[in-house]
């Protein structure tokens, strides 16, 4: 078996503990992939002095080449696509053509900012005095660190660490401990790169100690986090003592609206997509379906079909459309909303993990559809984050917005329509940060915002070009006044009046 290292100052180095934890196959429990280090708050003050002694040669490289690094990136991560996303699915359990988007999406992620180490735009605009000028510039903050979840593990790094790196921070990376070895393997490729050492620390642990202790120290100016609501709380309250930029993308429960006009067979494959893609493990996953009321019956007959089809196992079978949950923890999770769901709702398929079978050693739940579902209920505004589809019913655009909007989150929203109109107003009316039409609402793109509102997060967003570089780059203002006199803003260029 193998154990792996963390990387800090460019050096593979065991926890200080001197402990691991082993990575295992949720697929088949007893497949052990490695044992990662198990590490704690020295481990993490070694990396921070690393990314501090690496920070000024690396802020003071031009972007163009620290653009040019992480194309290089991108090329090996282009290289090892396959045996990466095959890594991947044998760590966290999603099926293959999802781990070969996941390894493409770091991929689409370096061509977007290695690209952007070419531009980093500042602006300039006219002084109000004669002989002045003025512009504005990006500069990094500094150490950045980056928490990142289990079920996007070589993506939502990356939306983190290359924006970070391209503007000229350095970073420490604190993956899942679901998920470490995906996180290895990004680290290889940039260090394969020639990302100079000190400049990407990587470091395994759990988050209350690794998290705790990156998100307390002094020396660590940016914090990144995606993962659950009550967690990016916490965080946002211990950074917010230090003055700290802090992005948080957080929780959702998002909702897919059908109207009576709809394509009720693209309808059907898109909440299939939406609901049971990633086993419904992502903070977009379509978790209620809204459907007007003259065409409930029709689109439940359609889609109870297709769920109780839905084909679930190894995610390393290519036949395999739905594979495991992340843990036997999940498992117990998913199971007691189920249980709630019961009193709630009408259960119209699935309801209960999986255990027959080439299944036994798995992790596994079977797509799971609930109907009758009250607005007011459980299932239907508590984030599941597993096969759990509750349906909702309403009689126009208006109540099917009402309803949509009515919860504590607001990441991801869908309306399926043949109605122009309609399709606006839900465009105006969604509280949400990204809003899909004729589409699920999942499905993000890398070259766009992604984030949303209220509890999903504190207003900063990921992905895109300007909005990640507002949370890893300072504003640096510059005057320049040739005018060989003093000049007093708002008061010399005020005298004639």
């Amino acid at each position: 078996m193998t154990t792996f290292k963390n990387l800090i100052g460019g050096k593979w180095v065991a926890a200080k503990t001197g402990k691991t934890f082993p990575n295992r196959n949720p697929a088949d429990q007893s497949d052990v992939i490695g044992e990662f280090p198990a590490s704690d708050a020295r481990d993490v003050e070694a990396a921070v002095a690393a990314a501090k002694k690496a920070f000024t040669g690396w802020r003071r490289m031009p972007a163009p080449k620290r653009g040019e690094l992480i194309f290089k990136v991108g090329e090996i991560l282009t290289r090892r696509k396959e045996e990466i996303a095959r890594a991947m699915t044998r760590e966290m359990g999603k099926v293959l053509k999802e781990t070969r988007g996941d390894v493409q999406e770091g991929i689409d992620t370096a061509v977007v900012h290695g690209a952007e180490g070419r531009r980093l735009h500042g602006f300039s605009a006219p002084s109000e005095l004669p002989n002045k000028v003025g512009w504005t510039v990006r500069a990094p903050i500094g150490v950045a660190g980056l928490i990142t979840p289990w079920n996007f593990p070589l993506a939502i790094p990356t939306w983190k660490s290359f924006p970070a790196l391209v503007a000229g921070n350095t970073v420490i990376l604190k993956p899942a401990s679901d998920t470490p070895h995906s996180a290895h393997l990004l680290v290889e490729a940039m260090e394969e790169a020639g990302i100079p050492p000190g400049v990407v620390n990587l470091v395994h642990g759990a988050g209350g100690t690794v998290g705790n202790a990156l998100v307390e120290h002094p020396d660590v100016r940016v914090i990144s986090f995606t993962g659950s609501t009550a967690v990016g709380r916490e965080i946002s309250q211990k950074a917010g003592h230090a003055l700290k930029r802090v992005s948080l993308e957080l929780g959702g429960k998002n909702a897919m609206i059908v109207m009576d006009d709809a394509d009720l067979e693209l309808a059907v494959e898109g909440v299939l997509w939406g609901a049971f893609g990633t086993t419904g493990q992502r903070c977009t996953a379509t978790s209620r379906l809204i459907l007007h009321k003259s065409i409930h019956d029709e689109m439940v007959r359609r889609l109870i079909g297709r769920v109780a089809a839905l084909r679930v196992g190894p995610g390393l079978d290519e036949k395999t459309e739905v594979g495991p949950l992340i843990n036997p923890g999940r498992v117990q999770a998913v199971d007691e909303y189920v249980r709630i769901g019961k009193k709630e709702g009408e259960l119209l398929c699935g309801g209960e993990p999986l255990t027959g079978g080439a299944l036994k050693k798995g992790c596994y739940y079977a797509p799971t559809v609930f109907s009758g579902v009250r607005p007011t209920a459980r299932i239907a505004r508590e984030e599941i984050f597993g096969p759990v589809l509750s349906i909702l019913t309403v009689k126009d655009l208006d109540e099917a917005v009402r309803c949509l909007n009515d919860t504590a989150y607001g990441l991801s929203s869908s309306i399926y329509t043949r109605d122009v109109n309609s399709a606006f107003i839900a465009i105006e009316e969604l509280e949400t940060g990204i809003v899909y039409v004729n589409a699920p609402t999942i499905g993000a793109e890398c070259h766009y915002p992604f984030g949303g509102t209220k509890d999903t997060g504190n207003g900063h967003r990921e992905g895109g070009t300007h909005p990640v570089y507002e949370v890893f780059t300072e504003w640096k203002t510059i005057y320049v006044d040739y005018s060989g006199s003093l000049q007093k803003a708002q008061i010399d260029n005020r005298k004639s009046e």
